[in-house]
């Protein structure tokens, strides 16, 4: 089962590595391991969050995510989405940012390619922060069987009925992240924030328009067994591209955070690359294994992870966060989550009863 889910990642580990060491010898090899660490640290929680999608879809959508998809993910995002940026920010060609980039320069000095990169950082996080943050507040506020940090979600579950809540939050946070935050890139940054809200409500609203309601994914096709009958057509395609979107929000904090460890692309390219193969291979894992509905608070854990992420990455707008910090919260949150889960299973097991979370449990 390990070697069937992870095959393909221990297969562009192998090349990652030895394409590492032609391209820039031990340093490169040594750069391009500290790049994958630090890319599956920080998209562990996404794992987590695209499993919980990816398990209301079908086979054939879930090789997508694999094949199609990994391709967005590795060359899309984490190659080429940089130089676009780049290209974008500095108003330059294509071959120039690729000549600029090849430079190595030090990316504190203008005119560099890590320069131009991270000088749109803030529009990057708006439009990531903002899209991570809608995610965060529908789960905040919709209801929930099972709360996990209930003192906190059985109060905005019940704000939650009133209409566009979250929206109406989000604008806020975004209003505020400019004006305190935004300084000379406020415009900028209310624009892009606007685009990240925007591109949530579009790709999530497409999702839900062509399938079932939540209730119907929780009972449709069910067998003897009680196992669901998946999405397909044009709700898993929908599905399909939100997870996408998913993914891009959360691999925006490891491209500008890869630049902390090395200013060459390639080496950025390579390490985030095979990264996000384990990425997908623990979301994998995650399905098969039935590992969210084993462990009931591992879901509610990813997505305080997403929240802390969507604030960690407005924040950063005015403030530098230090990559570490935004690695370890996720763990954080997951961590708990897991052990907590972990507590109310084994006291399940010894009450006896019939799996229903205890009401002491629940409350952390």
């Amino acid at each position: 089962m390990i070697f069937r889910t992870f095959g393909w990642s221990f297969f562009f580990t192998i090349l990652g590595v030895l394409g590492a060491l032609w391209y820039g010898g031990v340093e490169g090899i040594a750069l391009a391991l500290i790049l994958i660490v630090l890319e599956i640290s920080l998209s562990f929680d996404n794992a987590v969050v695209n499993a919980k999608v990816l398990e209301r879809m079908s086979e054939f959508w879930r090789k997508m995510f694999l094949t199609v998809g990994i391709l967005i993910a590795v060359f899309g995002m984490r190659l080429v989405f940089p130089f676009v940026v780049v290209a974008l920010a500095a108003s330059l060609s294509p071959f120039e940012v690729i000549d600029l980039a090849l430079e190595k320069g030090d990316p504190d000095t203008p005119g560099t390619y890590g320069y131009y990169l991270a000088d749109a950082h803030h529009t990057i996080a708006a439009f990531g922060g903002m899209f991570l943050l809608m995610i965060f507040l529908n789960f905040l506020f919709e209801e929930k069987d099972i709360t996990w940090l209930s003192w906190i979600e059985k109060p905005l579950e019940k704000a939650g009925k009133i209409d566009a809540l979250s929206i109406i939050v989000a604008l806020g946070v975004l209003f505020a992240a400019a004006q305190g935050l935004g300084g000379e890139h406020e415009s900028s940054v209310m624009t892009a924030g606007l685009a990240g809200l925007l591109t949530y409500l579009v790709v999530n609203g497409l999702a839900e328009a062509f399938g079932p309601d939540e209730e119907a994914l929780e009972h449709m096709g069910e067998d003897a067994s009680g196992k669901i009958m998946p999405v397909v057509g044009k709700a898993a395609f929908f599905l399909f591209l939100y997870l996408e979107v998913l993914d891009a929000s959360f691999s925006f904090d490891g491209v500008i955070g890869a630049f902390a460890v090395t200013t060459d692309p390639i080496i950025i390219a390579i390490g985030l690359g095979v990264g996000a193969f384990y990425v997908r291979s623990i979301t994998i894992y995650l399905v098969h294994q039935g590992t969210l509905s084993d462990y009931r608070y591992l879901d509610h854990g990813a997505h305080w992870a997403i929240g802390a992420l969507a604030a960690l990455l407005m924040i950063s707008i005015g403030v530098h966060v230090p990559e570490v910090i935004t690695g370890l919260i996720g763990v954080a949150f997951i961590g708990s989550a897991f052990y907590m889960s972990l507590r109310a299973n084994k006291r399940d097991l010894l009450a006896g009863d019939s799996g229903e979370p205890d009401r002491d449990e629940m409350v952390v």
